[in-house]
């Protein structure tokens, strides 16, 4: 029951296949459609305020032979598009339901949910549209008004005034966007006090979910946690009372933090549970292989060509993403009792 079973795959079209030449970049592919335990998904972001429509939800339940195949990104498991059809197998009792997986980035899973509900179902009210657009505008800056406009059902020219609204308050305000679309704070005090409260609240959160919720990357809310840990603030000396601006090259910085990985490691490789054991030697190589130092890191950075940046980049990024949740789930595992 819990293996998922493949048939052949339904028309569903919910991405643009032109592309760059519509002022956006090609959203990833769906792969065919397979049967997953409903058990396994969980519901996702919806352009809809009002979440779903109970009424509508036994109506499809009501229907006779298989509901036509959900959106779902794998990576999180939550539905992008689809929410009623799950509640209705939901009702129904069913354990399978048909999907179709979506393999792109979280964000680019947000503009395929908005995109799928402007095409069927019932009709995104303005607001909703407006808010849609809004968030797409921060997390993809690169594309065109039109392209916007076409996904979240509104004119350029409201796209227009919309990221032009966005860019006054982003100069206005003490934040910047960054180079994933995500809006963080120049001076990130008050996000990191934040994130610390957030943790004593809700120990059991992960340094993702906080990270969403308090506009800071993983890296930095873990930097929170072990600050905590410590019985240190949250917020490092130096930025509790520094004003935005240009900063320094972290030269020491980044030496220190190199001194600090190369004392780490030869004390592990003196550990006679790793030196000794197949296993052990295995992890100190694998450990070796990611203490990348500052000459190898702008060393990878020329070698990468220009036109490979951006899925190198997502790369990187996921890599450390999972290297973050290692560190969590060892961290969870230390405080627990033995």
């Amino acid at each position: 029951m819990g293996e998922p079973t493949t048939t052949a795959p339904t028309t569903i079209a919910v991405t643009d296949p032109r592309g760059a030449e519509s002022g956006r970049e090609p959203l990833s592919p769906l792969t065919p459609v397979t049967h997953v335990p409903i058990s396994a998904l969980a519901t996702g972001e919806s352009p809809r305020s009002n979440g779903t429509d109970i009424e509508r939800c036994r109506e499809l339940a009501e229907t006779e032979g298989e509901l036509p195949a959900i959106v779902v990104h794998r990576e999180t498991m939550r539905v992008v598009d689809g929410a009623h059809r799950l509640r209705a197998a939901e009702l129904r009792g069913d354990e399978l339901i048909a999907v179709r997986f979506f393999d792109g980035p979280a964000r680019d899973a947000y503009v395929l949910s908005v995109e799928a509900n402007t095409r069927h179902g019932t009709p995104l009210s303005r607001a909703e549209r407006t808010a849609a657009a809004t968030r797409i505008i921060g997390s993809h800056p690169q594309w065109s008004d039109r392209a916007i406009a076409q996904v979240a059902g509104l004119s350029a020219h409201t796209v227009a005034a919309l990221r032009q609204r966005s860019r006054e308050r982003t100069a206005q305000s003490n934040s910047r966007i960054g180079r994933d679309g995500r809006v963080r704070p120049v001076s990130s005090a008050e996000s990191r006090r934040l994130a610390g409260k957030l943790m004593r609240s809700d120990p059991k959160a992960s340094l993702r979910q906080i990270a969403d919720r308090v506009g800071l990357s993983p890296a930095t809310v873990l930097d929170v946690r072990r600050r905590l840990d410590r019985g240190d603030d949250p917020v490092p000396t130096g930025r509790r009372t520094r004003a935005a601006g240009p900063a320094k090259p972290p030269v020491r910085e980044e030496r220190d933090a190199r001194d600090s990985l190369d004392a780490l490691l030869h004390n592990l490789a003196k550990d006679p549970a790793l030196r000794f054991t197949d296993a052990g030697r295995l992890l100190l190589r694998r450990l070796h292989r990611q203490a990348v130092s500052t000459e190898e890191q702008a060393s990878l950075l020329d070698d990468v060509p220009a036109h490979c940046a951006v899925p190198v980049a997502v790369f990187v990024r996921r890599c450390a993403e999972r290297w973050l949740e290692v560190a969590e789930e060892l961290e969870r595992r230390r405080c627990q009792p033995a």
